[in-house]
């Protein structure tokens, strides 16, 4: 009865916004895709159209994309009218991987997928990219196809249940609240009251940390754990491989701590039992680490003492397109040759100081750029990087790695603690995974170290991606 009261209430406001014609109580329709290329080139081929098993989760009067977030964009318009009918911004593994060493030398393969409320006529499906920069800065269209609802050769098939769906948090009906799921990778079917345990852990951590406190209500949160044939998954560093149902593996891009998958057809496969717009993947392993993708999903290895900020830090990539604020750790992306103004909300080339991005939050008096001891930080995280390295080639057990996190965060609150600034908003230089060029908000926040609160401009971005779909 809530279901068709919702459908009913929806298709009421599609009639004011003139969708109603379009979507009529919807499944959810999903275009798997091939994304290949390098660092210079891409191109796409499309491999099914699915019509997956459960209704759209989502708010039909909140169907077009105005944020502006992501490096790639998807619309659905009517075929017959040219009319938008569902837009969205995000980021691919694709995107990334074509930043790295490896793609100036080679071409790969990644599977991608684009999900819409199924549309009761044919539609044109058009991806565009980020191109341009600054007030230049525009969507190119890369790729387009034509899908019809009532094709035969939709796949209408039921993929094999991954097992119960679990209620972690349930506060109103899916189509008025952010529909979050947690999804379990790498524990086998005994340990799912593991799994259980470990995805209300994450819930309360996450509903811990401002502004999701604040917004508990309006989160429906839902976990699925498919039963592995081995405990863990893989980690080629220490030679681990696994089989796990969703292919979630360390070392991605040869990172260490990056945890990703690139089996997109099994993980959506998964999740598609689940009404769900946000996927947050536990990995079972102690190990430190995780990853996020913007509108796609997010890791964290839910075992580690760290699991708590980094499954946090991490679904803020994912929920809100959060740029990673810190500089001094490896990553494999390759820096930037020219300094162009990033999209992410919470990072800035700062190329014209007068019109800071967030500058309505920047009390008088603050300069910008703002001064901070960066030379003192930066020779202590050198330290602790080094360290880091010597543990990890060394193979020494994990919890010496806990303790030197414990101690690097000790330092760093002390210091960014009694910065003039500390607190305050302004540009701090030192952002985007460069030391020079990028600038932060604040002198600290989860998305620069180990912090336990998002600085003033994070909140704010958080805030305004939940009223996307919450209401």
């Amino acid at each position: 009865m809530k279901r068709t009261l919702g459908v009913v209430v929806a298709s009421l406001l599609l009639c004011l916004s003139g969708f109603a014609a379009s979507f009529s109580t919807p499944r959810t329709l999903r275009v798997d895709y091939y994304h290949t290329g390098n660092s210079h080139e891409e191109w796409f081929s499309l491999d099914r159209v699915v019509l997956e098993p459960l209704e759209w989760p989502g708010n039909l009067n909140k169907t077009i994309d105005e944020s502006q977030l992501g490096n790639y964009l998807f619309e659905v318009r009517d075929q017959a009218s040219g009319k938008l009918l569902y837009s969205r911004g995000f980021n691919s593994v694709f995107g990334e991987w074509r930043t790295t060493e490896e793609a100036l030398h080679g071409n790969r393969t990644f599977s991608e997928s684009l999900r819409f409320p199924s549309p009761d006529a044919p539609v044109e499906v058009s991806l565009k990219e980020r191109a341009g920069s600054g007030f230049r800065e525009v969507w190119e269209e890369v790729w387009k196809t034509v899908v019809d609802p009532k094709d035969k050769f939709v796949d209408r098939s039921r993929p094999p249940s991954p097992g119960a769906l679990m209620e972690l948090q349930k506060m109103g009906d899916p189509a008025t609240k952010v529909d979050l799921l947690v999804l379990g990778d790498g524990y086998t079917a005994a340990e799912r009251p593991k799994f259980e345990k470990d995805a209300r852990r994450f819930v309360e951590a996450l509903f811990s940390t401002s502004p999701f406190r604040e917004h508990r209500k309006d989160f429906n949160v839902w976990g699925l754990c498919p039963a592995a044939e081995e405990s863990g998954v893989s980690r080629p560093s220490s030679g681990i491989y696994r089989r796990s149902p969703v292919g979630a593996s360390y070392d991605t891009f040869g990172t260490e701590r990056y945890v990703l998958t690139t089996e997109n057809r099994a993980l959506r496969d998964v999740a598609s039992f689940a009404p769900y717009e946000f996927i947050e993947i536990l990995v079972n392993g102690q190990t430190y680490g995780g990853g996020g993708i913007f509108n796609q999903y997010a890791t964290v290895a839910i075992d580690n003492l760290w699991a708590g900020y980094v499954g946090v830090h991490e679904f803020a990539h994912q929920f809100a397109g959060l740029a990673d604020e810190y500089y001094t750790s490896d990553v494999a992306y390759l820096p930037a040759e020219n300094k162009t103004e990033p999209w992410e909300p919470n990072v800035t080339a700062l190329l014209d100081p007068a019109n800071l991005k967030w500058k309505d939050l920047v009390v008088a008096g603050t300069p910008v750029p703002t001064p901070w001891d960066k030379e003192e930080f930066d020779r202590f995280e050198r330290d602790i990087q080094r360290q880091r390295k010597e543990l990890r080639a060394a193979g020494k057990p994990e919890a010496e790695m806990d303790e030197l996190f414990r101690k690097e965060r000790e330092k760093e609150d002390a210091m960014l603690g009694s910065q003039k600034f500390a607190g305050k908003v302004g540009a701090f230089e030192g952002a985007n995974y460069e030391a020079k060029g990028y600038y932060r908000p604040e002198v600290d926040c989860i998305m620069f170290t180990r912090h336990k609160t998002f600085c003033a401009v994070c909140r704010r971005a958080i805030e305004r991606v939940i009223g996307m779909y919450a209401g």
